[in-house]
């Protein structure tokens, strides 16, 4: 029986969830990638609350008429900036079931260049 790219994902997330929680603290950095959008969510686990968002449909990277790619290293500095701003300098990094390449991975490493610690 041969799985879904959706199942084999979830089967990832729950692996990674497993071992990664957040706290208000150190909270989790947990990256959604759709098709043509990519989010990214500071959630604290103990109390299942999101601390605060970022996401490439937020105005000022909207407008920017960039790849898919470049879009994710704007929305990564824009959520360092936000959780710096908010006192949030260490994070867990969550990379929901996704591979660590491509979008994902310059959200990653734009992040870590805005001053977040994973």
């Amino acid at each position: 029986m041969a799985l879904t790219k959706i199942e084999r994902r979830n089967r990832i997330k729950r692996r990674i969830r497993k071992v990664v929680s957040g706290t208000a603290q150190k909270p989790r950095m947990s990256v959604f990638r759709s098709n043509t959008q990519i989010y990214v969510q500071f959630i604290d686990d103990l109390t299942g609350k999101t601390l605060l968002s970022a996401s490439s449909r937020s105005k000022e990277i909207a407008e920017q008429k960039v790849n898919k790619t470049e879009q994710a290293k704007l929305v990564g500095k824009l959520a360092a900036e936000r959780s710096l701003e908010k006192g949030i300098n260490a994070v867990v990094f969550d990379r929901n079931g996704y591979l660590y390449h491509g979008r994902v991975k310059s959200l990653a490493d734009a992040a870590r260049e805005g001053g977040l610690k994973f």
